[in-house]
């Protein structure tokens, strides 16, 4: 069997786990080196600085690449520099066409920055094609799909977008950051540049922070590889060696904590104090559909309504187990709300136009035990009131 035929469990051990042929170390040897020594002026090697270039971070670039079947990957210090350095491809003048529901980090980056450097955008419901048809422009250059969105749930049909998009001359982006190239693969539905923010899952620890983006052809890898080495967000090595640990255990984390959210989200969906419960996994979700067509699973996040901000107030009082906290993707379980966290940086209005209402809570399931979280979780919603 070739390497590419491996399943991606065995891709992902494979690419984290290689000898070092120096001394036949099991584990990536950290090269804390700023720069490396040349032979003479002339015969420069592969490496010269470390912003440009180190065999640490190679590792991690090559894993995300193999594992996304792209042809080059790049590590950034954080997904927001990650998704920075993919926009940063355009240029001034261009027009980009955003999914309406995104992370407020992104929506930030969109709405306040961007347009410094002359680039607009629209932001559009990408399912609904005759909006998305209507949304281009002569200078559309990207389309931006996140999907499952943050924190809505909302899935992007990859397929039905990329083919709108290139029909259009335009390039698809896509935020994998909740799926994993282990349930998703964007590239292979058509998109042309993955970004995950490995902070999260493929990480899975929360210990560090950090960013992916993996592109399809090497013409769009050249530029963002540009765009790494001129602004210099890249990942610190220390973090990347750390980044290689959490991958390796990637498969056995997330299909734990798929296997007990998409046991909480049937369990929510029967408690009355629970208005709504939104997960791709379910099959009465309706973006069931699409996200069984083009994923392998719903993941390990869901949101869910319970009304009111008392309510949240009420309910993350009386909770023991889950963590209240900023980020998702760990082995704890966290619970987060949108209002004043991932998405502070939207207006009320925004907020309600992107679905994150008062009563909107994120949870992202750990490795506890199911039935421990589902005991903690019915004491605490005993406490909330119609």
């Amino acid at each position: 069997m070739s390497e590419t035929n491996y399943n991606d469990a065995t891709k992902i051990i494979h690419d984290t786990v290689r000898p070092d042929p120096l001394t036949g170390a099991v584990n990536t040897p950290v090269y804390f080196s700023s720069t490396f020594a040349q032979k003479d002026p002339w015969n420069l090697g592969k490496y010269d600085y470390a912003r440009s270039g180190n065999p640490t971070r190679d590792q991690v670039e090559e894993s995300i690449a193999n594992l996304e079947g792209g042809s080059r990957g790049f590590a950034f210090s954080t997904g927001m520099a990650a998704i920075t350095a993919a926009f940063l491809t355009l240029h001034q003048g261009d027009h980009i066409i955003i999914t309406k529901d995104v992370y407020g980090g992104t929506f930030r980056l969109v709405t306040e920055l961007l347009p410094n450097y002359g680039i607009s955008h629209t932001f559009v419901d990408l399912n609904d094609q005759e909006a998305l048809e209507a949304a281009y422009q002569e200078n559309t250059k990207v389309v931006y799909a996140e999907t499952p969105s943050n924190p809505t749930l909302t899935v992007v049909d990859l397929a039905a977008t990329a083919k709108s998009t290139h029909a259009h001359g335009a390039l698809l982006f896509a935020d994998n950051t909740f799926m994993t190239p282990l349930y998703q693969k964007p590239l292979s539905l058509g998109a042309d540049l993955v970004i995950h923010s490995a902070t999260k899952f493929l990480s899975g620890h929360s210990d560090i922070l950090a960013g992916l983006v993996v592109t399809k052809d090497d013409a769009l890898g050249d530029a963002v590889y540009f765009i790494q080495n001129a602004m210099g967000a890249t990942l610190s090595i220390g973090d990347c060696w750390l980044l290689l640990r959490g991958l390796k255990t990637l498969k056995v984390c997330l299909q734990t904590e798929t296997e007990s959210t998409t046991k909480i989200a049937q369990w929510l969906q029967q408690q009355p104090a629970v208005k709504a419960v939104n997960y791709p996994g379910l099959k009465d979700d309706s973006n069931y559909a699409i996200q069984s067509k083009q994923a392998l699973s719903g993941g390990a996040v869901l949101s869910f309504n319970i009304g009111s901000e008392d309510n949240v107030q009420t309910l993350v009082q009386h909770l023991q187990l889950p963590i209240f906290l900023v980020s998702l993707g760990a082995v704890e379980t966290i619970l987060s709300y949108p209002c004043t966290m991932s998405h502070a940086e939207l207006s009320p209005e925004e907020q309600q136009a992107s679905g994150v209402t008062p009563g909107l809570l994120r949870l992202s399931v750990g490795l506890e035990d199911f039935d421990d979280l589902k005991q903690d979780f019915a004491q605490a919603l005993a406490y909330l009131t119609d």
